[in-house]
């Protein structure tokens, strides 16, 4: 049966238009994940987000041993499809070739377009039994160099200013360049070995052993071997780790409530993978391993890594001093003198295992995480009314079991987490294709305020699962062939106090978004979204109540329109708009851009002009923009005035790749950008981004 159906789609080969092998088209990776994104908010973790879907989407899944967990981790089919590709593979063997896709029942031409630069089939490419002779062999080997720069003197780098008591004011050690340095040698379901090298703007170059600065200010590595036996992963040095629904082991991101209204709010058990950004925290560093049992696996986790944090000495009811960690430094930067105390100030050690059941089907999995966390000093935190109930101590244990079920056309999954402070979280939901037209996606959690996770990325509104209660519904609706309706809705109440919020509180959340396609080459979608949460409003005029809590109201628009005139010309409008409304004032915000991308077979051309009017803050507005390669930017405009850039690319060898990004904004509000340290004396920045990338064989 199978060689009929496989006969058949030759057939149909001069239909659908496919030449000798299935295309493997260029893919405009960023606009792809774009529509993944989470709504953009500044405390969101995009980088984490990107890298780890980069490296999804850089490393093809093999059709032929996925199961349904890999297959809706990729974002790329719906419930209905996934179930059916592995009915179908169950039903008639593996994949003899890519151009058998056509016969799987719910698959169309532009599903199978979309699929197929991101699978493969089997073990193809390996050249050589012996490990190193096939690193040495490997193609896919770079060397990515990245510098970045804005040129209008920031205040951090002019001279010291002289106080009243004759000490010096604080600024930059170092020179205002961005200098990025990435080695990478990787052949998927194989091998992947890379070194990551960051120095930020105003951090010294500098050889300095006692505050670990090799030069860069920050250094990751790692080594990772796939399929090695039974050893499934073996990895050494910085990784991350997905299982479950992210309550334990959540890999640094979290797509939740965006575009996609229905896959996105799903995690998935990825397992272990290399950790290859530039952030300095949210990784493990050490060693990773997973083994295959027939149907089980099994996970240990083994890290230990110094932690940038402020160190406090305290005193007890006996007067004896103790060193404390009173707050944590996540940014990464070591600019000042300050900033640069708190590197590498505590160890931390991380002990963590998962097991895991995976049906022979495919269909089911279930499994159990834990993690123990240890700090070489306490963590003790500045008291505040808020954070009375967030974590204090020197160790922390957080356990959880999960599952994962396709039955049918239904994705269902939980997980359920404990940690020592007796607080609980937990996740239950379904993703579904209730029919070919119509995909819903519903999930409920719970996070008690006492819920403590230092590597979770749950879905929540907060940035982090903790004290949280909500129930979210997402649809997406595709009445015919040219039209698609997405759709959420997220209602969620904190029953305790939070940051800016002095009381208990609740907020909702909805998005609708309707897209038009007519053409391959035209699309054209409006988003309306609105949000409303509580928030202290300050100055209420009576001293025993310095905040009252009162709801902020947002609603934010998107009109967008995208056409390729032709197969080298591709044209983006856009129009961005937000209305703010607190108590009784009303404040709104305006974007208009226009982007124009023209390229041919080894350069390529973007630009963007755009202009802005954002009467607050709270009206910002934010603008996924194209960056040099693998670099993403999303920043935010308040106030008045014009931002554009132009970005290119050109193949100067079949080795060789450069990337060159001017862009600048100018206001007409202001005379100042920013403050502190980071301001600009001036209504103008200007920012370049120079890569070259080489590819060594």
């Amino acid at each position: 049966m199978k060689k009929k159906l496989f006969i058949l789609s030759l057939f149909l080969l001069p239909v659908l238009g496919f030449g000798q092998s299935p295309p493997k088209q260029v893919i405009d990776l960023e606009n792809f994940i774009e529509r993944l994104f989470p709504i953009q908010e500044e405390d969101i973790d995009y980088e984490s987000i990107y890298e780890v879907l980069l490296q999804l989407y850089l490393n093809p899944i093999d059709i032929n041993r996925a199961d349904a967990e890999v297959l809706q981790a990729s974002y790329l089919l719906n419930p209905a499809q996934v179930s059916s590709l592995i009915t179908y593979r169950n039903s008639f063997g593996s994949f003899l070739s890519l151009y058998e896709l056509q016969a799987v029942p719910e698959f169309d031409l532009q599903t199978i377009e979309n699929l197929i630069p991101f699978i493969t089939l089997g073990e193809s490419g390996m050249k050589s039994n012996k490990f190193w002779d096939r690193v040495r062999e490997e193609e896919q080997a770079y060397l990515l160099f990245r510098h970045q720069r804005t040129w209008q003197t920031r205040r951090g780098f002019t001279p010291p200013d002289t106080s009243r008591n004759g000490t010096l004011s604080s600024r930059y050690l170092g020179d205002p360049n961005t200098i990025y340095l990435r080695f990478r040698i990787q052949h998927t379901r194989d091998f992947s070995m890379g070194v990551t090298l960051e120095k930020d703007a105003g951090e010294q170059f500098i050889w300095d052993r006692k505050t670990k600065r090799y030069g860069f200010n920050f250094f990751s590595y790692h080594f990772t071997r796939y399929h090695v036996g039974k050893w499934k992963t073996i990895t050494i040095g910085d990784f991350q780790a997905s299982f479950g629904q992210g309550l334990i082991f959540g890999a640094g991101y979290a797509l939740g409530k965006g575009a996609e209204t229905v896959p996105t709010v799903r995690r998935s058990s990825i397992g272990i993978l290399p950790y290859t950004a530039a952030l300095e925290f949210g990784f493990f560093r050490g060693l990773g391993v997973t083994r295959q049992f027939k149907n089980w696996q099994t996970s240990l986790i083994a890290s230990h890594a110094g932690r940038d944090g402020r160190i406090s000495v305290s005193t007890d009811s006996l007067e004896s001093f103790q060193s404390i960690i009173s707050s944590f430094n996540q940014t990464g930067l070591h600019r000042t003198g300050s900033e640069l105390s708190t590197k590498n100030q505590f160890q931390e050690t991380n002990l963590g295992g998962n097991a895991q059941y995976s049906h022979p089907s495919g269909k089911f999995q279930i499994g159990a995480n834990s993690l123990f966390t240890r700090f070489n000093r306490p963590w003790i935190r500045t008291p505040q009314i808020y954070n009375r109930f967030e974590f204090a101590g020197q160790s922390n244990l957080v356990s959880s079991l999960y599952f994962n079920y396709n039955w049918k056309n239904f994705f269902l999954f939980g997980e359920s987490a404990k940690s020592q402070s007796g607080g609980s979280g937990s996740v239950l939901g379904f993703v579904s294709s209730l029919s070919k037209h119509v995909d819903f996606s519903l999930l409920w959690r719970k996070y008690d305020k006492d819920f403590h996770s230092f590597y979770s990325s749950g879905f929540s509104e907060n940035t982090r699962p903790i004290n949280e209660q909500g129930v979210y519904l997402g649809i997406q609706v595709r009445p015919e062939k040219h039209w698609k309706i997405n759709a959420y809705y997220d209602y969620f109440s904190f029953p305790w106090l939070r940051y800016r919020v002095y009381a208990p509180s609740k907020g909702y959340e909805w998005l609708a978004r309707i897209s038009y396609q007519p053409t391959r080459n035209l699309i054209a979608f409006i988003q309306i979204r609105e949000e409303q949460k509580d928030r202290n409003i300050p100055d209420s005029g009576e001293p025993a109540l310095p905040y009252l809590v009162k709801a902020v109201n947002k609603i934010n628009g998107l009109l967008s329109l995208e056409t390729h005139l032709t197969k080298d010309f591709f044209l983006r409008s856009r129009i961005l708009m937000s209305r703010v409304k607190i108590e009784d004032d009303i404040t709104h915000g305006l974007m208009i851009l226009q982007d124009v991308q023209y390229g041919q077979n080894k350069w390529r051309l973007t630009g963007r002009v755009a202009l802005f009017d954002s009467e607050t803050y709270d009206n910002r507005l934010y603008a996924f923009e194209n960056n040099v390669l693998w670099t993403f930017s999303i920043p935010a405009f308040s106030g008045q005035g014009m931002r554009y850039y132009l970005l290119g690319q050109y193949q100067i060898t079949p080795k060789l790749t450069g990337y060159f990004r001017f862009s600048r904004t100018s206001y007409t509000d202001r005379e100042v950008i920013s403050s502190g340290l980071q301001a600009i004396a001036g209504p103008h920045q200007t920012d370049t981004a120079l890569m070259i990338r080489y590819f060594l064989r």
